[in-house]
Order: structure tokens, then C-alpha cells, then sequence
């Protein structure tokens, strides 16, 4: 299998369990109030693994995209299937080892009375140690510097390499600058909780339906775009999308004519 499939699908699954967490805590949230401090905690873990997950893996789609134009006699060697998916768990790794710390402290503080208590299912209502913030917003401060250089990186170079010929180089170019606007729509997330309270400062009347809005806006929206931008664009995966709708469209046609 192609590496940048297996990349592709590692991203679209990471929007499937990040779509699926969130909306599910939505509706906890707006139905039963307040949840299970446990249950929260196992949600807001799965949440936000995907959520730390889908930036690193836009940047080594990024990378791969930058070897298989620059490097086209290497990249069959250096892409291989097995070290893409040792890729995949180094990028699994490193989100569990940003998420472990706020854990184990929330273990090591909390009274165990909290753990089945109900909260509002917020991170903040989770792990409330003030340092665990700090830690947060430094780790996404420094893998998104990590993620944007690597695509500046890879985009100037593939712009040097397009410059000489060659389609699949604009191609590729073109498809890195796509990842640096699904990135810009994942930051969104980072900003998701100060938008909704300075929304709420202005309109505090209107705090559930602004907490909903937004999180269509700032969550949901920006996931449905991966498959179009890097699924239809794919001339493979336009090819057996279509032969697919033919065949559907030809088999209810066939069956409608049967019928009558």
C-alpha cells in the first residue's frame, strides 16, 4: 500500500474518533448537564489524542509529499509501509506522553471522592491544577512551531523543485500549501475556549447556544474538509469513486427498469 494512504486514512480515522468524542460529550453536555468525573476524564483523553494527533500528521503527509518530489529515486526506499506505520506510533506516542502528566497529577491531587463526583465535562473542570495549563498551551506552542516550520520547510523546497518542471511537483506543492490551511483550521481549536468566553462576556444570555455554535464552527466543520481536500484530489481515489457511483447509479437504474 501506498504510504500517503496509509497517512490519509490515519487522519481520517483520528477526525472519525475526534468528531465522535466531541459530539458525544455535546450532547452529554446539553442533555444530561453534567457526566461522570471518570467518564469525562476517558473522553476528554480520546478527544484530545486525536486532537493532538491530526497537526503531526499533516506534517509528515507534508514530509512525504517533500521526499517523493525531491528525492523520487529514494522515495520507494525511505517511505516504506513499515516505516510509516512506526511514524504513526511515534505520533501516537508523543500525544500520550503530552496527556500522561495531567493524569497522573489529577490522580495524585484529586481526592478520590472527585472521580465519582459529576463535573461539567471541561478540561478545565478535569485537571485544575493551574501549572497543567501552562503545560498545555507550551506543548501546543511547540509542536505547532514543529509542524509549521516543517511544512515552510517542505513547501519552499517543493516550490524550488516545481520552478524546473514538472506537474506532480506543482502537484505537490499545491498539496502542502492544503495542508498548511487544514493546519490553520486545526489551530482553530487552541483558540475555541477563548472565543466562547469572550462571547460569553458579551452575551451571557446566550451561553449554550454561542458554547454550540462555535463548536460547529471550530470543531466539526474543519474535519469534514480533509476528505474533500486530500481524498477528491486524488486521481486514484476520484477513479474508484466514480466507477463506484457508476456501477450504484447503474444497478438502481437497472432495478427501476426492471420493475416496471
Amino acid at each position: 500500500m501506498n504510504p500517503r494512504y496509509i497517512f490519509y486514512i490515519h487522519l481520517v480515522i483520528n477526525d472519525i474518533i475526534l468528531l465522535s468524542a466531541f459530539t458525544l460529550l455535546q450532547v452529554l453536555s446539553y442533555t444530561v448537564f453534567t457526566l461522570n468525573a471518570s467518564l469525562c476524564i476517558v473522553l476528554l483523553i480520546i478527544a484530545i489524542f486525536a486532537n493532538l494527533n491530526n497537526p503531526l500528521t499533516l506534517a509528515v503527509m507534508a514530509v512525504e509529499c517533500y521526499v517523493a518530489i525531491c528525492f523520487p529515486l529514494h522515495h520507494t526506499q525511505i517511505c516504506t509501509v513499515k516505516k510509516t506505520y512506526a511514524v504513526i506510533g511515534l505520533i501516537w506516542t508523543l500525544s500520550t506522553l503530552s496527556i500522561l502528566p495531567d493524569i497522573f497529577v489529577a490522580v495524585a491531587t484529586e481526592p478520590v471522592e472527585f472521580f465519582n463526583s459529576r463535573v461539567f465535562c471541561l478540561r478545565e473542570n478535569i485537571f485544575r491544577a493551574p501549572y497543567l495549563t501552562v503545560k498545555r498551551d507550551a506543548l501546543n506552542a511547540v509542536f505547532l512551531v514543529i509542524v509549521w516550520m516543517t511544512l515552510f520547510y517542505t513547501y519552499f523546497r517543493i516550490l524550488f523543485t516545481a520552478k524546473a518542471a514538472a506537474a506532480d511537483a506543482k502537484k505537490a506543492r499545491n498539496t502542502v500549501l492544503l495542508h498548511g490551511f487544514q493546519l490553520m483550521l486545526c489551530m482553530l481549536s487552541y483558540v475555541f475556549h477563548l472565543v466562547i468566553e469572550g462571547l460569553t462576556f458579551f452575551f451571557p444570555n446566550n451561553a449554550v447556544t454561542i458554547r454550540f455554535t462555535i463548536a460547529i464552527l471550530i470543531q466539526i466543520l474543519p474535519r469534514l474538509i480533509s476528505p474533500v481536500i486530500y481524498g477528491l484530489r486524488d486521481k486514484t481515489f476520484r477513479k474508484y469513486l466514480k466507477q463506484y457511483l457508476f456501477v450504484t447509479n447503474y444497478k438502481i437504474h437497472t432495478e427501476e427498469k426492471t420493475e416496471k
